[in-house]
């Protein structure tokens, strides 16, 4: 397993985990619409709490353009379709500001032999091994991965280890060691691209990667692989200055009686009769776990030039209470588009207590 973690600013926290050689039969990208397998579920039941979601991306790869003949020829060879497929899909996302690659990219060391390649893993000497490294050879040649940028290879060589052991590979094949689980990243440089036609300057760089660390974790052994994980520091230029839709809950809530809601939108917010505003618990995972929501129209009930005003039912709200946030959904941009500080919901009880 490879991950990516990266720290947005200093308050939170990005954090993207693969899982290598799933099956990717048909028939299991077929059940895979209809069911979560039980790696998913494993890990949101995990995750969920801590305030992670689960993405999911389904792509066409007949509608994306592989890399150069060059590079296919010379480095995806025999027995290596998985770096195809995996080249294949991150040239659909080529136009994407920030791209991590990450994974299980099955480069290996050239030339040299088993017993050279042992020797210098022995002696810490990883830098004899890297003008070989496959990777780092491509990466002369092919101007697709130029762009890409890696961490040092501080740490041994990740592939191919006996299980539940830090020993390589003793079977009778004896596999040469190799840096196969990498993390790389490209950042497109906006400004730069723009400043050529006049609208931006370079102090304008909306985005930039810092990489803090980059390390294996020896101490796994349920894999011939060892896994990798690099952190990485985020800063974004926001877009926006001020958030399309602003909005909080108004007095106290609790199931005892409705309850009152305030936003108000930009100027040019483009505002549907669809759109609606949703209750959901601070760790939700998804735009369909609220808990209730209101109509912004239907259940408006006051409205001036500088905001407006809708209510919830009270037979709604949850008699247990608990920290809740509301969500603006907009129906035009498809998207929440506003979130509210997290606010207390009184239990029920507690209100019948006090009185």
């Amino acid at each position: 397993m490879n991950s990516v973690k990266t720290s947005w600013y200093r308050e939170s926290n990005f954090d993207v985990f693969s899982l290598q050689e799933v099956n990717s039969r048909i028939t299991n990208f077929l059940s895979d619409l209809a069911f979560d397998d039980p790696w998913s579920i494993f890990f949101m039941t995990v995750l969920s709490p801590l305030g992670y979601i689960k993405v999911i991306h389904f792509g066409h790869t007949e509608e994306c353009m592989l890399p150069p003949n060059g590079f296919q020829q010379d480095w995806i060879s025999a027995n290596n379709e998985r770096r195809t497929r995996s080249l294949t899909c991150l040239s659909c996302y080529w136009q994407a500001s920030i791209l991590f690659w990450f994974g299980d990219l099955n480069f290996r060391i050239a030339d040299y032999g088993i017993h050279f390649v042992r020797e210098s893993i022995n002696n810490k000497r990883y830098n004899l091994l890297w003008e070989k490294d496959q990777l780092n050879m491509a990466k002369k040649k092919e101007a697709f991965l130029q762009e890409f940028i890696e961490g040092p290879l501080q740490f041994k060589p990740t592939y191919k280890f006996d299980l539940y052991s830090d020993v390589y590979d003793t079977s009778e094949k004896k596999r040469k060691p190799a840096w196969t689980d990498r993390i790389l990243w490209r950042v497109k440089s906006l400004c730069q691209h723009a400043s050529k036609e006049g609208e931006f300057s370079e102090e304008e760089q909306t985005i930039s990667v810092t990489l803090n660390n980059y390390i294996s974790h020896m101490s796994y052994g349920i894999s011939d692989h060892k896994p990798v994980t690099g952190t990485f520091g985020l800063e974004l230029k926001p877009l926006l200055t001020d958030p399309l839709i602003t909005l909080n809950p108004e007095g106290e809530w609790s199931a005892e009686h409705d309850v009152l809601i305030r936003y108000s939108a930009v100027p040019e917010f483009p505002s549907s009769a669809w759109d609606w505003i949703g209750l959901f618990k601070v760790a939700f995972r998804h735009v369909n776990d609220y808990v209730t929501y209101a109509w912004v129209e239907d259940d408006e009930i006051s409205s001036n030039k500088d905001s407006k005003q809708v209510y919830m039912s009270a037979a709604e709200i949850p008699d247990a209470g608990g920290e809740f946030l509301l969500c603006y959904y907009s129906n035009n941009l498809q998207a929440i588009v506003g979130i509210s500080q997290p606010f207390q919901v009184i239990h029920l009880e507690f209100l019948t207590d006090r009185e």
